[in-house]
């Protein structure tokens, strides 16, 4: 793992930890209940990403993850008070950098694990979008990934930027930071336009 890599993905975990833990402070979960919300966001997606490479899982080879995670509730704990008084804005702003960020380094983890392109994608895609998607189970929201607003469309596309840009040949170091910037933007531009993709609508009413 390249310097650029290893602290991009501690970047991740950071801002995915304090996602989870805000959340955990908006329904007033006791410190324990912080430090598992905080771990499940950051590390839920690439832990399954692992789980189905085959690869040993990423936080138990490298434990400096969990202690990233530890603090980062902790300083939630400390200096965030009343979490119900941050924007929820903020929030999903703060997801949206470890969704990026995610989709992008579980796909570069697919494609040294040999993988084809098409699993690469979706490897990364479920990096991206996972650790969210238990965060909200876990505290009964419907998951982003299932309402209209473009969530796991932007880890998908960044996941697809990444993989076409390295068959041209782009340099890992670039590609990764394109790919990144393209989830971002599309996701950041999703919230602050409330652009989101149209709803499926099933009309059970029966015409007699």
């Amino acid at each position: 793992m390249t310097t650029f890599i290893y602290y991009a993905d501690i970047f991740g975990v950071i801002v995915f930890a304090l996602s989870g833990a805000l959340m955990a402070g908006r329904y007033r979960l006791d410190p324990f209940g912080v430090m598992v919300l905080a771990a499940i966001t950051a590390v839920g997606g690439g832990t399954i990403r692992d789980i189905i490479l085959g690869a040993p899982v990423f936080w138990t080879v490298q434990t400096e993850y969990i202690v990233v995670i530890f603090c980062t509730a902790l300083a939630t704990i400390l200096f965030i008070r009343e979490p119900k008084h941050v924007p929820k804005r903020f929030m999903h702003i703060s997801d949206a950098f470890g969704l990026a960020l995610f989709a992008v380094l579980g796909t570069q983890k697919a494609l040294a694990y040999q993988q084809p392109m098409l699993v690469a994608i979706i490897m990364g895609t479920i990096t991206g979008v996972a650790g969210g998607m238990i965060r909200d189970v876990i505290c009964n929201q419907i998951p982003l990934i299932l309402r209209q607003e473009i969530y796991a469309t932007a880890a998908l596309i960044g996941s697809v930027l990444f993989v076409v840009l390295i068959h041209m040949g782009v340099s890992q170091h670039l590609a990764g930071s394109l790919a990144m910037l393209s989830a971002l933007v599309l996701r950041l531009a999703g919230i602050y336009w409330q652009v989101s993709l149209p709803a499926f609508k099933f009309d059970d009413e029966t015409n007699d």
